[in-house]
């Protein structure tokens, strides 16, 4: 019996799917080509220097790889990286404990920055700038300020709304990238190089088929990727464009990458508003979301997609959407 591990059956690699297929290097990571050579030549410069490189704020949509590349930085320095995100700090002294414990040359990682607490991101300032917190101690009148030098540290935050970061804190960060959503050809690297690895072969046609549905996001391409795995497996079938299809069409995935709740959204736009505009509440109230999702989830990828834009009176379908339900739009449009 061999001791290898069969990444086709279920067994302990499969726990951390998503891990497994993370790049270690930026030679490896595929797509955003340019935040990649300016994050090689910053990196550089800091060896060069022997110094802590700058502190680094990533920004864009989620699942283009923003938590990859910090542990992608931290490898590269042969530094130790320390994971935490901002709604975890919820105190100024949560994010005492944590600097303080740093050590020199580290590594600190913040995900969702823009959800931390304003007391621990005041402390963040002099911190990121100087090395260096305050500690109160004490309260009211008989309050005491003490200072703390702390290991002087690189720190990398991810945010998908960097319009909420205030300007101080933004302005702190040596260097800030925009993550871009992926094109179809990068998407399909991404799912060749993640079937490579779990011993999957797919053909380009194939590759190219679930890219196309993946909404320039290589996360939902490894999870698409994933489904179709699953789903030959189970019915025996043969992977081509044709199985494909039909496990995307299992999991609510349209030819254009659209979700359940995308449709319903789309759908509720064009059926109870006309096509709109309407408010961003009452869409979200009609289809039984928070607005937050909608904004935040569904919405990027339908303006991007061409599906809905986004008016000073509210959010409108397109023609494209219109004729993706096989509807005819109004003489407006």
């Amino acid at each position: 019996m061999s001791d290898e591990v069969n990444p086709m059956s279920l067994g302990e690699g499969e726990v951390n799917f998503e891990g497994a297929l993370r790049p270690s290097s930026l030679s490896e990571f595929v797509g955003q080509t340019k935040v990649r050579e300016q994050l090689s030549l910053l990196l550089d410069a800091a060896k060069l220097q022997s110094r802590t490189p700058d502190h680094i704020l990533l920004a864009g949509p989620p699942g283009l790889g923003k938590t990859t590349l910090s542990m992608i930085v931290a490898n590269e320095l042969g530094a130790q990286l320390h994971l935490t995100s901002g709604p975890a700090i919820t105190h100024a002294g949560d994010l005492a404990a944590i600097l303080s414990a740093l050590t020199p040359g580290e590594v600190l990682f913040i995900d969702e920055i823009h959800r931390m607490s304003r007391s621990a991101e005041e402390m963040l300032y002099l911190a990121m700038e100087d090395f260096r917190i305050d500690i109160v101690v004490g309260k009211g009148a008989g309050a005491t300020s003490i200072p703390l030098d702390i290991a002087p540290f690189t720190l990398i935050s991810a945010t998908t709304r960097a319009g909420l970061l205030p300007n101080p804190l933004r302005d702190r960060f040596g260097f800030t990238a925009n993550l871009e959503f992926y094109d179809a050809d990068e998407l399909a690297q991404v799912i060749r190089r993640a079937a490579a690895l779990l011993n999957f072969a797919v053909s380009s046609e194939t590759a190219a088929l679930i890219a196309s549905r993946s909404r320039g996001t290589p996360r939902i391409a490894n999870r698409l990727l994933r489904r179709v795995r699953d789903y030959v497996l189970v019915q025996g079938e043969p992977l081509n464009e044709a199985s494909v299809t039909r496990a995307l069409a299992l999991y609510d995935v349209d030819e254009l990458g659209l979700d359940r709740l995308d449709r319903e959204v789309l759908n509720a736009l064009i059926t109870k508003f006309r096509g709109g505009p309407v408010g961003l509440s009452t869409l979200a109230m009609s289809v039984g979301e928070d607005a937050e999702t909608i904004e935040a989830v569904v919405e990027p990828f339908l303006v991007r997609a061409g599906l809905v834009v986004r008016t000073p009176r509210g959010r409108s379908a397109t023609q494209q959407a219109w004729h993706h339900f096989k509807l005819s739009p109004p003489d407006s449009l």
